[in-house]
């Protein structure tokens, strides 16, 4: 029994003394079993603290550079698309050297432009789609889901024809984004324009339009800007910075118009007009579309074979590394001198660095190298299309009107179908005051396409201008209805109402209000086109509102002379008084004898005038303004002026009365009515809509003195350009 207990006790219960041992970790034959509990969680935070302090450690001594981490990790993203597409070169289906979303449409089955037929899934193709690299041209080419073909075609449609809308057939006034134009879409074969003879007709072109880097005259916007056509870029180039100023939009200004600058009819007229094209589209609607969705081809087979390279420079052109991409692609052009793409890169290049460098002698280097490119042999049409487009932009950039002329019409040579290079053609006609010819092209235009909505809008301008104000409405209402890419401008709304207002209609103010409410005037009543944002703007005002009250009270105080020296004027035998030449009259007789213009002292003039123009020296914000005249204005009896407004906002207008009649002479600025004079200054915002009535017996003199606004910046007043 004792042996029985004493070997249960030896192999049933163990001993304090093993219980002990087996606690710390002792075991049969003396081996250890593991580690405990305690023993665990001491470990644990032993790690756990080396893992703390080595992570403080690292940040604080600098010892991973994780940019250089992010950075890597972002090359690789790029280079496993670049590799992923080598891999995919097996499935090229068409031919053309790569893998494509054509290729999937011949492996799923779908002809090119046509119906997927209906096949069973791929093996191998997993369901996941893979999410889209807009920015990355290797992200169109990655392999698509059999579900998802269908809507990535739709998608792929609908950017090309964005691509291609916004960059061969917008206005040549807008620029194109050719950043928009991904290179790869040369993947498709690509169709070489050769330019044989060239030089033959390039040089009769410039014998027909001389002196091509010269600004016209015409350039310069004339007083009150009724009757001639001037983008907004005529004098636009980089020697001076003149970002201040915009076309009109709908916070240009601060104060809101007061209750009598509302229209006539307060109702909205919104949607009387109709903008748009009806739902029915004609049959030339659709071919037009279906161009728009042709793939732009900006690769010969040479550049296809240098892709990656071409990829390569043109990705650091779009991450902004313009200098870097500018090298990049001159190593290109120097090793592969014929590739028409690297030349092409290389200009878009300088172009970049002349805006980021601020550099007109960089963008003429940009000029020069579009032009290279059409010299190139076997060049793509679309290429040559977006080179030509471009050099004729920067060239009206520069304000260079002419040697962008000579460009446009290579364009259209080199394209006679194309009906969008004609209508820039137009356009480069009526920079340079060549109305004559830019109605010649418009006529042809509207020849071969009577529905094109953006030479409608020319055509009626030019017919306007002619003073052909019945025929011109048609085609102005007509272009603007049509809402084509051009057609949205505040000149043709201005044009469209001044031409219903001439006829006695009031639909006119229906065309200011939309012209209002699209963002081109700042009221309808106030519609000047070349504008500065912010100013104060009321059509009255007084000479302590202007600050200018010493010019006011000196004109005041001297009328007397400023009037005798005008009569003696106009009694010599040979009147330096010239007619008012802006169309702007009804009917009646109305000249004008000028002292300043933009700024200009006229010598000749103030030699007749000296004592006037020697009071005028002592106040710059009326001799100094570059926006404004000062003159002398006669307006004889039985005179009406249309109403009208001036082009800018960036100018006041004071009249001073000289000799004026008892009754009928009669001036309106929005919906107030004034009257003039003998020796008291009136002050208007011409920019407002105004009208005169000259009904008396007698002559009307009176002195007119534009000046600065009065919240002009001395800045602004520098670099504004001259109207």
């Amino acid at each position: 029994m004792a042996s029985r207990k004493s070997s249960r006790a030896t192999g049933g219960s163990p001993s304090p003394g093993s219980k002990r041992e087996t606690k710390h970790g002792g075991g049969k034959n003396g081996k250890k079993e593991g580690l405990s509990g305690s023993s665990f969680f001491t470990w644990f935070m032993v790690i756990a603290l080396l893992g703390v302090w080595t992570s403080v450690a690292v940040v604080w001594f600098e010892l991973v550079d994780y940019e250089e981490v992010l950075a890597k990790a972002k090359d690789f993203r790029y280079n496993l698309s670049e590799v992923l597409q080598g891999k995919l070169g097996i499935y090229d289906a068409d031919g053309d050297g790569d893998f494509d979303v054509e290729d999937a449409k011949v492996l799923l089955g779908e002809e090119p432009g046509g119906v997927a037929k209906k096949k069973p899934k791929l093996k191998g193709l997993k369901e996941r789609s893979v999410p889209a690299q807009p920015t990355s041209p290797e992200s169109e080419e990655s392999v698509q889901p059999a579900e998802n073909v269908e809507s990535e075609r739709k998608i792929a449609d609908v950017e090309v024809e964005e691509e291609i809308q916004s960059v061969l057939h917008e206005a040549l006034h807008s620029q194109p984004d050719a950043d928009s134009m991904v290179d790869d879409v040369g993947a498709v074969e690509s169709e070489s324009y050769e330019i044989p003879a060239l030089d033959d007709y390039v040089p009769d072109l410039e014998e027909r339009i001389s002196d091509p880097d010269t600004p016209d005259d015409s350039e310069v916007m004339p007083e009150d800007a009724v009757e001639h056509y001037a983008e907004d870029r005529v004098h636009e180039d980089y020697s001076e910075d003149q970002g201040v100023e915009s076309k009109q939009t709908e916070d240009d200004v601060i104060i809101e118009p007061e209750e009598s600058e509302k229209p006539v009819k307060a109702e909205d007229y919104s949607n009387d007009v109709q903008v748009g094209k009806s739902e029915k589209e004609t049959e030339q609607d659709k071919t037009e579309k279906a161009k728009k969705k042709k793939k732009p081809k900006l690769l010969n087979k040479f550049d296809k074979t240098i892709k990656a390279e071409l990829d390569a420079a043109e990705k650091l052109r779009k991450k902004g590394k313009v200098e870097e991409a500018l090298r990049a692609f001159e190593a290109l052009v120097n090793q592969y001198p014929q590739s028409p793409r690297a030349r092409y890169g290389k200009a878009q290049s300088e172009d970049d660095l002349a805006e980021k460098m601020r550099s007109n002698e960089m963008l003429q280097q940009a000029i020069n190298t579009y032009d290279e490119v059409v010299s190139l042999p076997n060049v793509p049409s679309d290429l040559i299309k977006l080179s030509l487009k471009r050099e004729a932009d920067r060239q009206q950039f520069l304000g260079r009107m002419r040697g962008s002329l000579v460009t446009l019409q290579k364009l259209v040579q080199l394209f006679p179908s194309e009906t969008s290079f004609k209508n820039d053609l137009g356009v480069g006609y009526l920079l340079i005051g060549d109305n004559s010819n830019a109605k010649k092209v418009y006529e042809e235009v509207l020849s071969l396409a009577p529905n094109d909505g953006f030479a409608k809008v020319h055509y009626g301008f030019i017919l306007k201008a002619e003073n052909k104000i019945a025929e011109s409405i048609p085609y102005l209402q007509e272009g603007l209805e049509s809402g084509d890419p051009g057609t949205d401008d505040g000149r043709f709304y201005f044009h469209l109402g001044d031409a219903l207002q001439r006829m006695g209609d009031k639909e006119a103010y229906k065309w200011y209000e939309l012209g209002y409410q699209r963002g081109h005037f700042a009221s309808v009543w106030q519609r000047s086109l070349y504008n500065v944002k912010g100013l104060k703007a009321q059509p009255w005002w007084t000479a302590r509102e202007t600050g200018y009250t010493e010019l006011v009270k000196s004109l005041e105080k001297n009328w007397k002379l400023i009037r005798d020296e005008g009569l003696a004027v106009m009694d010599k035998k040979r009147s330096l008084f010239l007619p008012e030449d802006e169309n702007l009259r009804e009917k009646g007789d109305w000249s004008q004898f000028t002292l300043w213009q933009q700024g200009r002292k006229n010598e000749n003039a103030c030699k007749s005038v000296p004592k006037t123009c020697a009071l005028l020296e002592r106040f710059p914000e009326a001799t100094g303004c570059r926006r404004g005249q000062i003159k002398y204005s006669i307006m004889h009896p039985g005179t009406h002026v249309w109403p009208h407004t001036g082009p800018t906002n960036c100018r006041l207008r004071m009249h001073l009365g000289l000799v004026i009649p008892k009754e009928g002479c009669r001036i309106r600025c929005a919906q107030e009515y004034r009257d003039w004079e003998e020796g008291k200054v009136l002050i208007f915002d011409d920019s407002f809509e105004h009208e005169v009535w000259q009904d008396a017996e007698s002559y009307r003199l009176i002195f007119i003195v534009d000046v600065w606004h009065p919240e002009l910046t001395a800045q602004q007043r520098r670099t504004l350009p001259a109207i």
